[in-house]
């Protein structure tokens, strides 16, 4: 797969063959077998797609935090072995199962967690992005048709699914539910960011906070995710954008997309938010918690200004414990929301997402901070937890 390494041609010809359709594909894969253990990149065998799914060449993958919890087994009810993790990426269809009619062999495809049906009440509602059917969910692991997995290994186990992608394999197989078709010119290497990580940050400024111009913004925690919701709040012309992190490093990242501020609340004596509120006139108007991590969470809440405030949820919580919030709290006026994939409807709304980044209204280069080939995974895997990542893009 080494000559579609950087596939940007428009002719579908030399990127899939007829010769694999309806056929069994043995290819390599990164498989997970037991929490914290490197991943072992092997052989598998991959099945053809049944009604209503697509089989996926994937050229480009990459590791975001949600890849890097499962794989050390930080929700133990969501542990399931072997698996392939994995779900962000692009690539090519390689074939479609019975009733697929949006896509064709060859077509480029963004692969996404957070699937959109299009018939059901929760797709045809405007007030949501989630599905019935195939909404993110960390405790599936098997296809939606038959309840079985399309992967295997070469002596015939099954090896189960992840977030309704599983990306890190040479093939997948997916719900057509989980697969948009983009323009044929985007570049298939920027857009891999566009399956979690960039949509999901800035999705959160545009859709779910609707942040106006001259708004101000705190930003806690500035991994991909972080610096996702700095670039959204930038294209919308946030007077001051507050970049909160432990990680000293993340402020050059963070004043290279737009923070105005940066705080490392290692070297401050008193909480985060009472120095956010004297910066900025007693609070700002909207925050993101990116961090996943309830004592974060309770700063962002307080950061905001009483009256008309706004946390924006975005980080992971693997922990029991509940929102550390008292509910009369919320009579101050300030309020607080989850946000799922940005609040994009996947489907409908991210092709036209994928014309805005060509357009260059969002900036998607200083995303990547690496590149490496697909059998460094591990390498890959260690450099998000060093915290020395943003998104490391894997070639297949």
């Amino acid at each position: 797969m080494g000559n579609l390494r950087n596939y940007t041609s428009n002719s579908n010809d030399d990127a899939t063959s007829s010769d694999t359709v309806g056929k069994v594909i043995t290819c390599k894969a990164a498989v997970a077998y037991s929490p914290r253990e490197p991943l072992v990149v092997e052989e598998i065998l991959v099945d053809p797609p049944q009604k209503m799914e697509v089989r996926i060449k994937i050229l480009f993958t990459s590791i975001c935090h949600s890849d890097l919890s499962a794989w050390q087994g930080e929700n133990e009810a969501q542990r399931v072995y072997p698996r392939i993790l994995g779900h962000e990426a692009s690539g090519l269809v390689e074939s479609v199962g019975e009733g697929v009619t949006d896509m064709e062999i060859g077509d480029h495809v963004v692969p996404i967690f957070n699937g959109e049906c299009g018939d059901c009440v929760y797709c045809k509602s405007e007030k949501t992005n989630l599905c019935d059917k195939f909404r993110v969910n960390g405790f599936k692991s098997v296809m939606t048709n038959d309840g079985k997995t399309r992967f295997s290994t070469k002596d015939g186990k099954p090896i189960y699914h992840f977030l309704n992608t599983s990306t890190f394999s040479e093939y997948t197989v997916l719900d057509s539910a989980c697969v948009v078709k983009i323009d044929q010119k985007a570049p298939l290497k920027k857009m891999t960011l566009l399956s979690c990580g960039v949509s999901t940050g800035l999705g959160a400024v545009w859709n779910t906070a609707n942040v106006q111009a001259g708004a101000t913004v705190a930003v806690f925690g500035l991994g991909a995710v972080g610096l996702a919701v700095v670039e959204g709040a930038r294209t919308r012309g946030a007077s001051r954008i507050i970049g909160v992190d432990v990680n000293p490093d993340k402020r050059f990242k963070g004043e290279a997309i737009g923070i105005t501020d940066f705080i490392n609340p290692k070297d401050m004596e008193n909480p985060v938010h009472q120095q956010i509120k004297e910066m900025t006139n007693g609070g700002v108007s909207y925050s993101f918690e990116c961090a996943g991590n309830l004592d974060v969470l309770r700063e962002a809440f307080l950061s905001t200004h009483d009256g008309w405030g706004l946390t924006v949820i975005l980080g992971i919580h693997p922990t029991a414990r509940m929102l550390p919030l008292h509910p009369m709290e919320l009579f101050d006026g300030r309020r607080i929301v989850g946000s799922v994939f940005g609040d994009f409807k996947g489907k409908s709304q991210l092709p036209h997402f994928v014309n805005q980044c060509m357009n260059g209204v969002v900036k998607l280069d200083e995303f990547i901070t690496h590149e490496m080939p697909f059998a460094n995974i591990n390498q890959a895997l260690q450099l998000l937890i060093d915290g020395k990542s943003l998104r490391c893009l894997l070639q297949l």
